[in-house]
């Protein structure tokens, strides 16, 4: 495992740079697929990517700011733009995500919740590949442990230097793997699922519990409250939240 896939000179491409834009390209395909059997132009999908994948950066380097180093923003809120440095957590690319779903379909009036779980099984799919991206880098790593299946990191990575030279959980890989599950229920589910946004709640739910699981062996996690995980609390909050909107979509109490 090495950060670095290649480098000529200055010039220099990271491994989870490069499993990132395979990811996007790979969640852009699975999108447009989904979209033709949902009847919606393709175009309204490629131009949200477009947006989408801008927003999700930027949300996800503003939320690990946010827990890591807040007082960033005001000292010094260029910083906060220098993702080339690292620090990003994907609960801030998925708000960013979502959020700019619901102002771009409502500018375009289409329905959001169609939309959403139009995008559901890419969300997924991406996840996954970026995870390998995660593994490669040797960030998103996991404690110190005893199991077969742990792993030594290279002593430039994250996980090398916070643990040199000691087996760790491979947790990145945990979670590629529950994305991937995840990916086949939605895909196995799509057309079964009759209420609008049950399948991207589906994938909220589904995704929230494997996160709140993987963060029991997670060590780089993002904190708050002295050891309270960022995410096991996001994860919880977003699992309440999905069920209450299951309930009341399925009662047509909400419509977007």
């Amino acid at each position: 495992m090495h950060p670095v896939f290649f480098q000529i000179g200055p010039l220099t491409l990271r491994w989870y740079g490069l499993m990132i834009a395979i990811a996007c390209m790979a969640g852009l395909w699975v999108a447009k697929q989904e979209a033709r059997r949902n009847q919606i132009e393709t175009q309204k999908v490629e131009t949200f990517f477009l947006f989408a994948v801008l927003f999700a950066v930027m949300g996800a380097r503003f939320y690990y700011i946010a827990f890591t180093e807040p007082a960033l923003f005001w000292k010094n809120p260029f910083a906060v733009l220098a993702i080339w440095e690292g620090g990003l957590a994907i609960h801030g690319a998925i708000i960013g995500g979502v959020l700019t779903g619901i102002v771009y379909t409502w500018r375009q009036k289409i329905s959001f919740w169609k939309f959403a779980d139009t995008l559901a099984p890419s969300l997924a799919i991406g996840q996954a590949i970026g995870r390998i991206g995660c593994f490669l880098n040797g960030d998103a790593h996991g404690y110190p442990t005893t199991m077969p299946w742990g792993l030594i990191y290279s002593p430039e990575s994250p996980a090398g230097q916070m643990y040199p030279g000691q087996t760790l959980h491979p947790t990145q890989l945990y979670e590629m793997v529950f994305n991937l599950i995840i990916f086949g229920v939605l895909w196995a589910m799509r057309k079964k699922i009759k209420t609008s946004g049950h399948l991207f709640l589906l994938y909220t739910i589904l995704y929230s519990a494997g996160r709140i699981f993987v963060e029991h062996f997670r060590a780089d996690k993002l904190t708050y409250l002295g050891n309270i995980s960022a995410a096991q609390s996001i994860g919880v909050l977003g699992i309440l939240t999905a069920v209450i909107l299951m309930i009341l979509l399925r009662k047509k109490v909400i419509r977007i």
